[in-house]
């Protein structure tokens, strides 16, 4: 990378920090001005991104990409437009007794953070850069993007349409390979936000705490799927089947493995069949199935499922057309379920990112909490029965980002709900109002009443004051508090402030 483009990132986070220091306070009808401006990029360049999204995979639907990247993308924009109001507020708070009853009040101030980096992945590549952006415009905050290489198209359109909708100063793209990207990861933001892998995220976090530039990691992991022996066996391969294959598995919240009772594992896995088969009937050629990303990607799952064979694993092929996947010149992948699996394989090890879909079996479920518990806290976990008493112990003794009960990647659809990791799978959330938290400094304010409060708490020196002197305190105290308690709503009134808190 030349020195030229490392000059053009110090230089637009420069006159991005400088325009953001003259606006303020950010006004939110300029909030709702930018957030109107990143739905009409969406909207009017639709077709033309997912065009560019199909030719970096090799092949995705249109109508994949309309789902699962404008249309999220364009509802969390209109969603923080319409709630950015109530966000916005001041919050009161409770200053410490017996100050409020001398006048003394207390705020929390949601200000904006400055500028925000974004660094997003290849498998939803515009929806990843957009879905938080409706978070750090509701804010009031400036934006500098970083798209994956891996979607060298989408990247460059993204540099080619921004600058249509918006001013250097307010939101900039810089494409790149992974030179751009580290020294992106090194500027002095005022915030970070990165999705992708875990190892790479330690990078990340190593980067920006140079700088110590707060981050927010969203990075996936392996999410396991509870199938309780309750559970509609069918609809639950149904609904797993579709978040399985989906994009073909190239998804942070993919079910990454199944936990199934031990004497119900053929049911589960001829369910499973039966689920891909009814949705693709054909895969080489049909349109709704999408391609694996890459050669690299490519190999990297196939060296997972020789890897996993060699070692003993039972690999079973779903390829309900017969076809011949082995002679097409792409990287489409069939769905391979991979039975008698353990810890030793290498897809029981990394997270899948593909149509790859190991079964466990257990003989009670908490032996499966146990296995979940003694490994990484996931970004996602599922679970399926209609064991009221079985689901909720799943949920109290696991730990992971969220949940979705009875189908698979549906919490993070719920803009209401806080979406991020824990631990290896993450840390902080966006989405809805804690997005626009997350992208904002909370700024405590405290005012302080006319009296003199050190003087009356006895924190001005001279300390040690005679006993006689302390009485006289406490007395002067407890007086200026019975005057106000004896206070009538129309004395009250008679005073400018009139949020005084009586106990």
């Amino acid at each position: 990378m030349s020195a030229t483009e490392i000059d053009r990132m110090n230089i637009t986070l420069a006159k991005q920090r400088a325009a953001f220091t003259a606006a303020m306070p950010e006004p939110l009808s300029v909030r709702r001005d930018r957030i109107d401006r990143a739905v009409a990029m969406l909207v009017d360049h639709k077709d033309t991104f997912a065009k560019a999204v199909s030719a970096d995979f090799g092949h995705r639907s249109t109508e994949q990409t309309l789902m699962t990247d404008i249309m999220p993308s364009v509802g969390a924009l209109k969603h923080a437009k319409k709630h950015l109001a109530a966000w916005s507020r001041d919050e009161k708070r409770k200053a410490m007794f017996p100050l409020p009853l001398l006048g003394a009040k207390a705020r929390v101030v949601y200000q904006p953070k400055g500028v925000v980096g974004v660094i997003a992945p290849w498998n939803f590549p515009v929806g990843m850069v957009m879905v938080p952006m409706a978070g750090i415009l509701a804010a009031g905050n400036r934006a500098m993007i970083k798209p994956s290489e891996f979607t060298e198209r989408v990247a460059e359109l993204f540099a080619e349409v921004v600058p249509q909708y918006f001013g250097d100063e307010e939101m900039a793209v810089f494409a790149g390979g992974v030179e751009v990207g580290t020294a992106f990861s090194k500027l002095a933001f005022d915030h970070l936000i990165f999705t992708g892998a875990t190892s790479v995220g330690k990078h990340i976090m190593r980067a920006a705490a140079e700088n110590l530039v707060p981050v927010t990691l969203e990075l996936g992991g392996k999410s396991p799927t509870f199938i309780g022996r309750s559970a509609d066996k069918k609809k639950a391969a149904e609904r797993i089947a579709l978040g399985k294959m989906m994009n073909a598995g190239q998804i942070c919240l993919a079910p990454d493995y199944l936990l199934v009772a031990r004497d119900q594992e053929a049911e589960v896995i001829e369910s499973v069949k039966a689920g891909v088969a009814a949705m693709y009937p054909s895969l080489l050629a049909n349109d709704d199935y999408t391609s694996v990303v890459n050669g690299r990607n490519f190999e990297r799952l196939q060296g997972y499922l020789a890897d996993a064979r060699d070692k003993g694993a039972e690999l079973i092929e779903v390829n309900p057309a017969g076809e011949d996947f082995a002679g097409s010149n792409g990287n489409k992948m069939p769905l391979t379920i991979v039975r008698n699996v353990n810890d030793d394989m290498k897809l029981m090890q990394d997270e899948i990112f593909g149509p790859i879909l190991p079964v466990m079996t257990y003989d009670s479920i908490d032996s499966a909490i146990d296995y979940v518990n003694s490994h990484d806290r996931p970004l996602g976990l599922y679970y399926f029965g209609q064991d009221a008493a079985e689901e909720e112990k799943v949920l109290a003794r696991t730990i992971s980002g969220g949940v979705t009960v009875n189908d698979v990647l549906f919490h993070n659809a719920m803009e209401d709900l806080p979406f991020g990791g824990v631990g290896p799978s993450g840390m902080g959330n966006y989405h809805g109002a804690d997005g626009f938290k997350t992208f904002s400094h909370a700024r405590a304010v405290y005012k302080q009443p006319g009296l003199d409060i050190a003087k009356l708490s006895g924190f001005k020196p001279p300390y040690g004051k005679p006993e006689s002197d302390y009485a006289a305190l406490q007395k002067e105290v407890a007086d200026a508090i019975a005057t106000l308690k004896s206070f009538t709503p129309a004395d009250v009134n008679a005073f400018e402030g009139k949020d005084v808190v009586f106990n």
